[in-house]
C-alpha cells in the first residue's frame, strides 16, 4: 500500500464542511457592524440571528436563550464564573456562595476554572467514574447538598469517548436545589442532544467540532436560570457577553449545525461500523491491548485503546510517518508528558495511560481509511515493542 494521508483525530478539531466553506465566503462582504442601525448593521444582524434560529432549533431552544461566545473554554468559564459573582453586582445572579460539583474526568478548562474557585474559597467537590468513565451516581449523590450552587458535568467524554446520563444527574441535582450545566462540546452534532429532554440549564456547545470554524461556539441559558456576564461592557448578546460579535463566525456555526442537522443520523451510523470495525481488526492483530470507555455508551467515531509496551507518544510519532494523525488525548493538554486525568481517574495504571491513543473518526473518513490503518497500526506497534524490548535488555 502506498502512504495515505489520514485524519482520525476529529475530537481536536475537524476540517471546514464545504457548505459552511461556502456560507462564510458568501458572507465575507457583510462586514457592518451588527449593533448599528444602519442597513450595513442591519445585514450583518440578520445574518446573526439567523444563525441563532438554527442553533437553537437544533438542541431544541429557544433563540432568546442561544448566547454566542469565542469558544468552549470561554462557554464553560463563563458558566463557572456564576459562583463568583459578587453579592449586588448582578440582580440575575443568586448562586454566590455556593459549591460546584464537577467529576475527575473533566476538559482541562472545567477543571482548572474549578481550581481557580476553590482557590478563593468556593466549595468545590469532585465526583468519581467507574471503569468505564460513567459517574458514580451514589458518590454524586453523597455529594449534593443544599449548600451546591452548580453541578457541572460533561456530557460525552472527549478522551474516551463516554457519554453520561446527564438527565438523571440533572433530576438529581434540581432535587437539592442546584442549577445544572453540561459541557456538550463533544456531544453536540454527532448524538442527538435536547436541552429539554436532558433538562440542564446550560449547555456549551462549539463550532470546530462539527466542522465549523475555530473561535466561536455558543451557551444554552435557560430562560429561568440566572446569569452573570464573564465578559462585561456591550450590551451585544443581550447584556451577556460584551463585544462586537463575530459575524463569520457565527454564520459558520448556523451552517454547521444546518449540516449536523441533515447529515448526523445516517453519519453516525457509518462511524459506528467502522469503529467496530477497526476495534475488532485490532484485537485480532495485536496482542496485550485494552479499550477504554464504555462499550456501548459512547460516541459513534470514538474508540480509545492502550497498548502494552508502547508508549501513546511514540505511537503518534510513528503513525505520523505513516500519514495517519491520532492523539493520545486532550488536543488543550497536548505537549504534557503528565499521563491522562480521565484514563487515571478510571482507575487504570498510569503506565495504561500513558500507552493509549485516541482515534477519532469523522465525515471524511473512509472503510479505506480502516484497511490502512489495520495495516501499518500492528507493524507500528510491534517495531515499538522491539525498540523497548531491546534498550530493556541492553539496561
Amino acid at each position: 500500500m502506498e502512504t495515505r494521508r489520514i485524519y482520525f483525530d476529529n475530537n481536536a478539531t475537524t476540517p471546514l464542511h464545504p457548505e459552511v466553506k461556502k456560507a462564510m465566503y458568501e458572507a465575507m462582504d457583510s462586514f457592518g457592524n451588527p449593533s448599528s442601525l444602519h442597513s450595513f448593521g442591519r445585514q450583518s444582524r440578520g445574518l446573526i440571528e439567523a444563525a441563532r434560529e438554527k442553533v437553537a432549533r437544533f438542541i431544541n431552544a429557544s433563540p432568546d436563550e442561544i448566547m454566542f461566545v469565542g469558544s468552549g473554554s470561554e462557554g464553560n468559564n463563563t458558566v463557572l464564573s456564576i459562583l463568583t459573582c459578587q453579592p449586588g453586582g448582578c440582580s440575575l445572579c443568586r448562586q454566590n456562595g455556593k459549591g460546584l460539583v464537577t467529576t475527575t474526568i473533566e476538559h482541562p478548562c472545567i477543571l482548572e476554572a474549578s481550581r481557580c474557585l476553590k482557590e478563593n474559597g468556593a466549595d468545590v467537590v469532585y465526583a468519581d467514574v467507574d471503569g468505564y468513565g460513567k459517574v458514580d451516581m451514589e458518590n454524586l449523590k453523597d455529594l449534593i447538598t443544599e449548600s451546591t450552587g452548580l453541578v457541572s458535568i460533561m456530557l460525552a467524554n472527549n478522551e474516551i469517548g463516554t457519554i453520561q446520563d446527564m438527565k438523571a444527574i440533572a433530576e438529581l441535582a434540581h432535587d437539592k436545589g442546584a442549577l445544572v450545566h453540561t459541557d456538550a462540546v463533544q456531544a453536540v452534532g454527532k448524538i442527538p442532544v435536547d436541552v429539554k429532554e436532558l433538562g440542564v440549564d446550560f449547555l456549551t456547545l462549539s463550532a470546530h467540532k462539527i466542522y465549523g470554524p475555530k473561535g466561536v461556539g455558543a451557551v444554552y441559558v435557560k430562560r429561568s436560570a440566572p446569569f452573570c456576564p464573564l465578559i462585561r461592557g456591550g450590551h451585544q448578546e443581550k447584556g451577556r457577553r460584551a463585544g462586537t460579535e463575530n459575524t463569520l463566525g457565527i454564520v459558520g456555526l448556523g451552517k454547521a449545525v444546518e449540516m449536523r442537522a441533515a447529515e448526523m443520523e445516517a453519519e453516525a451510523k457509518r462511524l459506528v461500523r467502522m469503529k467496530e470495525r477497526l476495534r475488532k481488526g485490532i484485537e485480532e492483530t495485536i496482542p496485550d491491548i485494552r479499550f477504554i470507555g464504555h462499550p456501548v455508551d459512547s460516541l459513534p467515531g470514538t474508540l480509545n485503546v492502550s497498548f502494552d509496551g508502547a508508549e501513546g507518544e511514540a505511537i503518534i510519532l510513528y503513525l505520523d510517518l505513516e500519514g495517519i494523525a491520532v492523539s493520545t488525548g486532550s488536543a488543550c493538554a497536548s505537549g504534557s508528558l503528565d499521563p491522562s486525568h480521565v484514563i487515571l481517574a478510571t482507575g487504570l495504571p498510569a503506565e495504561c495511560a500513558h500507552g493509549s491513543i485516541r482515534i477519532s473518526l469523522g465525515r471524511e473518513n473512509t472503510e479505506e481509511d480502516i484497511s490502512y490503518m489495520l495495516d501499518r497500526l500492528p507493524k507500528v506497534i510491534g517495531r515499538i515493542r522491539d525498540m523497548s524490548t531491546a534498550y530493556s535488555r541492553r539496561a
